[in-house]
């Protein structure tokens, strides 16, 4: 039996990873609002005002992007509509709850509102949508319910751009993947990252939207020579004890990690910090335009060269 010992620093921020995202419940409701002055000809720049239907994967997808575009001069405001392991299905669901009687509570699952309540709160610029990652790669788990939500966010956002979220795949040492047709499901990371693409893809150029390409970006990294994460074969998973974990550089995804009462617990799906961070970086160059190369903020949890490499396949990966 071989036991290494905990590396410090590189798995300091798996369990506040963790536990972020299993806070998120279906009174998830979070308006982020960043406002700053920003010089401009004209005076103080406007915000870009975006909103997020979604689950923890795009919680984990935006936990950064506050930060990376303040650093990067650019004022945001970010609305929310997420339930934890939400599909598009359920979202449609609610709405059609709320639309039978608007006064039952069932209907209003963000946080005591509904989802048109919230979209019909201001103007919104941008506005997400996202297929729940163990269905992404499974297109017939998208219809008819994304055109459903399409017509209602043109409907009471006529002038927002509305575009996809693609989510990435799960660590390549999960024990499974996600479902790409009925109950059958992907036979590994990179099968699931190729159904969930062209899932994806087939979505954006059903209605003519544009992908903001995480789940590109992190299997970029993935498959890296030199940086992607690679399993650490001297570990022992079986009769691992309280604090030590098995090498997990380069992680995106959270990975092992001890639960309070001191069980190794894993997750392959969710995010880490890097992951977050990588996420954040491709948000930032698809709504401002802007070089993730050049965003100064990096969270204190995660490596600078790490950094700088995710920085480079941020500006890299295609939309």
């Amino acid at each position: 039996m071989i036991i290494k010992k905990n590396r410090i620093g590189r798995n300091n921020s798996i369990r506040s990873d963790k536990a972020t995202s299993l806070r998120l419940t279906a009174q998830f409701f979070i308006i982020t609002v960043l406002l700053f002055a920003v010089a401009t000809v004209s005076g103080q720049q406007k915000p870009l005002r975006l909103f997020l239907i979604g689950n923890s994967f795009s919680q984990n997808a935006s936990k950064f992007l506050p930060e990376i575009s303040a650093s990067g001069g650019h004022p945001l405001v970010i609305g929310r509509a997420e339930l934890p392991g939400c599909e598009l299905k359920k979202h449609w669901e609610l709405v059609a709850i709320n639309n039978s009687d608007p006064a039952d509570p069932k209907g209003k699952p963000y946080g005591g509102k509904s989802l048109r309540e919230l979209l019909s709160a201001g103007n919104w610029d941008v506005v997400t949508i996202q297929q729940f990652s163990l269905l992404s790669g499974d297109s017939s788990t998208y219809q008819p319910y994304a055109f459903n939500l399409y017509k209602l966010i043109r409907q009471l956002q006529p002038d927002a751009e509305i575009v996809v979220h693609q989510t990435w795949a799960y660590r390549a040492d999960a024990k499974s993947f996600g479902k790409i047709m009925g109950e059958r499901r992907a036979e590994n990371q990179n099968e699931m990252w190729e159904k969930s693409r062209a899932a994806y893809h087939h979505l954006a150029k059903t209605f003519k939207l544009r992908i903001i390409p995480v789940g590109d970006a992190i299997q970029m990294v993935n498959t890296d020579s030199k940086w992607g994460f690679k399993k650490d074969t001297t570990f022992n998973y079986e009769t691992a004890k309280f604090p030590n974990l098995p090498n997990q550089t380069h992680s995106l995804n959270i990975g092992y990690y001890y639960s309070k009462d001191k069980k190794i617990t894993f997750d392959p799906n969710h995010a880490n910090d890097a992951g977050c961070y990588l996420a954040g970086l491709v948000w930032y160059q698809f709504l401002f335009k802007a070089n993730p190369k050049q965003v100064k903020f990096v969270p204190k949890t995660v490596d600078q060269k790490f950094a700088s490499l995710l920085q480079k396949k941020a500006k890299v990966v295609k939309n």
